[in-house]
């Protein structure tokens, strides 16, 4: 094994070791955390939850049920979820007491982009991405939203450049769709949602749980063009993990693993 390749598993190693830790203040932030999710269901009824389950979603579902509290949660299932993330989903339906209700995107208009573009269009550029995106997400991220006051992300602010300065609270779309979102998690670090998925019985996937420095281009199957616009020119970067290479997207709040 040449000394490069060994310098490059130690120097993740380190990171890997380093982001699984929580951070000295993460009592005082799961306190806050709890606040806020007793608060969205005592006083924005109805809220759910959008959950990609990914680590900070699976922490918030965690939360929710040990609270008890009534918040449902909505997952998009877009048609392209990785086997691991499809058994994920059914063990979290299996355990969760809050019921877990599944959105999936309308099948001719699925099959009428695949024609269209092809299978693989995603790839191909940001503009196909966001068009697959729209048929994929979109549409049935408003069916999951539709009657609803507030909806709960894992957003959190050490995500991305992009994401640094994501409110506990984001009013930005109360004056025009009525719509609260709530980022309980929005000061925890990488570590502090780490920490709490091990101590859970909502097991992550390995894609989920992982730590990969600032940019999805060192998945290699994934090709530049799409990979560009995770870096941090382009409000990617910091220590934002990659999504599953299946169906992703920049929209706040519905990453799709």
């Amino acid at each position: 094994m040449s000394s490069s390749l060994i310098g490059q598993r130690n120097a993740q190693a380190k990171a890997t070791e380093l982001h699984a830790k929580a951070s000295p203040d993460f009592a005082a932030k799961l306190l806050e955390t709890q606040a806020l999710l007793q608060r969205a269901a005592d006083e924005f009824s109805p809220v759910t939850q959008a959950s990609s389950l990914g680590a900070e979603d699976v922490v918030i579902t965690h939360l929710i049920n040990r609270m008890q509290l009534n918040l449902p949660v909505f997952v998009l299932e877009t048609g392209a979820l990785h086997t691991e993330t499809l058994a994920l989903l059914e063990r979290t339906q299996a355990h969760s007491q809050a019921p877990i209700q599944v959105f999936r995107p309308v099948q001719s208009s699925v099959m009428a982009f695949v024609r269209e573009r092809g299978q693989d269009a995603m790839y191909q550029s940001i503009e196909l991405r966001k068009a697959c995106c729209q048929v994929r997400k979109l549409e049935p991220l408003g069916r999951a939203l539709q009657g609803q006051l507030g909806w709960i992300t894992g957003l959190r602010q050490e995500q991305s450049t992009a994401r640094a300065q994501v409110p506990l609270i984001d009013e930005s779309e109360v004056a025009s769709k009525n719509l609260y979102k709530f980022n309980p998690l929005a000061r925890w670090t990488w570590g502090d949602c780490g920490t709490t998925s091990r101590t859970t019985r909502w097991t992550t996937t390995r894609c989920t749980t992982s730590f990969f420095p600032a940019s999805v281009a060192r998945l290699a199957r994934v090709p530049s063009a799409w990979a560009k616009s995770f870096a941090p020119a382009a409000g990617g970067g910091k220590t934002r993990r990659p999504r599953s290479a299946g169906c992703t997207s920049k929209l706040d709040g519905v990453g799709v693993m």
